[in-house]
């Protein structure tokens, strides 16, 4: 691609209009690859013949490590999650990303057309075979600690890779390079507001759950406050952990927790649960009925469904000879608070009301009644007749219950 004429004065100009535009897209929060799709086109649109874009950040998420946004002047943008990794793969180690952290440098160019380049790196060979001429990529962090390159690069700290490619016969100019170099600061700190507002949706989403994360980050954050909701309630603990803790070192029951939590948040969120807090081994989550379409039903289909999910668990642990565990799990209706609880600086958005109350003790009688999933009738009520497999298990009166429930399980 031929980069149009451009005068000195033009190109400054418009680089100053795109460093202005850059920060006013970070004041307004604009998504990453709703601005970066833009930032390219006005690139192209001031004379810099750019034909690919990439940009990556780190994630503070449990299960991505690193994200990287892509544009293409074709077409085929797309945003990549990596998965969180304690090694460097292979194709990691091989890439100019993995070269600017580890050394000692702020920026690579490598001309693509020259027979023996400085740099290679085999995305290199896939450029060229794009029609990519020119390389140039740079790299920036937001929260470098005493002016030192990360030792490890897989923990590198807040920042971004920038790296850009061009298909124009001869590369990049100089001058382009220098109204490259320009846009960075501005592009960076509109990548920055970018990932504080991604980096506080994911801790929250994975401390909170994605319900409370949103409510809290929309400004829902005053100790008291709560609204009153419908909801399904979901009570789960796993058997015998008391025992199990006792006889397994550390590390092993941390595993097991999470082999078996990752289970039953899965089960939960797939089917429009929100997971609310974990307590030790056991875990609170809702169905709000107001969300969630004919959510009794779908909570009972879930807790059938977890019931098998844990069988096969159980299966691929027994084979590799890991400890194995079940559960007990209750589910119970009513209107609940939810909302803001706690002290005057620690808050926890979670449900309280009686009707969290007697899910916890319906909980309780999975033991006495032998049965790993126990339902009250505000949950089984009119689907007996079209869920067969729900089973009375007859009227108990609960401690601190008023009202008799009829309970019953999934056979």
């Amino acid at each position: 691609m031929a980069a149009p004429l451009v005068q000195n004065w033009e190109l400054t100009a418009a680089i100053q209009d795109i460093a202005d535009w850059l920060v006013q897209q970070g004041l307004e929060n604009a998504p990453v690859e709703i601005w970066l799709e833009a930032f390219c086109k006005r690139l192209v649109s001031a004379g810099i013949p750019l034909q690919r874009a990439n940009i990556t950040v780190r994630a503070h998420h449990p299960e991505i490590g690193t994200v990287a946004f892509r544009w293409h002047r074709d077409g085929g943008n797309q945003r990549e999650d990596f998965a969180r990794r304690s090694d460097a793969p292979e194709q990691y180690i091989q890439s100019p990303i993995y070269y600017l952290l580890v050394n000692n440098v702020e920026e690579i160019r490598q001309d693509l057309t020259v027979e023996e380049p400085e740099l290679n790196f085999p995305i290199f060979d896939e450029l060229r075979e794009r029609g990519a001429t020119d390389y140039f990529a740079v790299k920036r962090f937001f929260l470098l600690q005493d002016n030192a390159t990360p030792v490890d690069p897989m923990q590198a700290e807040e920042g971004a890779i920038i790296s850009l490619t061009t298909d124009t016969s001869g590369g990049f100019t100089s001058q382009q390079l220098d109204g490259l170099r320009q846009l960075i600061s501005p592009l960076c700190l509109t990548l920055k507001c970018g990932a504080n507002r991604l980096m506080a949706e994911d801790i929250t989403a994975a401390y909170l759950g994605k319900d409370a994360s949103r409510r809290v980050l929309s400004g829902d954050i005053t100790r008291g406050s709560s609204e009153t909701i419908s909801a399904v309630i979901w009570y789960f603990d796993l058997q015998g952990f008391t025992k199990l803790s006792e006889a397994l070192p550390g590390h092993s029951i941390i595993e097991l927790l999470n082999d078996y939590f990752a289970e039953a948040v899965d089960v939960v969120e797939r089917h429009g649960g929100n997971v609310l807090k974990f307590m030790g081994d056991g875990m609170l989550a809702i169905f709000d009925i107001n969300q969630v379409p004919d959510a009794r039903r779908v909570a009972i289909h879930a807790a059938a469904e977890l019931r098998d999910t844990f069988d096969e668990l159980n299966q691929q642990r027994q084979a590799d000879g890991l400890p194995t565990t079940g559960f007990t799990l209750s589910l119970h209706a009513g209107d609940v608070l939810y909302g803001n609880i706690g002290g005057r600086s620690r808050l926890d958005f979670t449900v309280v009301g009686p009707a969290v109350n007697t899910t916890s003790r319906i909980l309780g009688m999975c033991s006495a009644l032998d049965q790993n999933i126990v339902v009250s009738d505000k949950v089984a009520g009119d689907l007996v007749g079209s869920i067969p497999s729900l089973v009375s298990l007859g009227q108990y009166r609960l401690r601190g219950v008023a009202e008799r429930q009829e309970l019953f399980t999934i056979d």
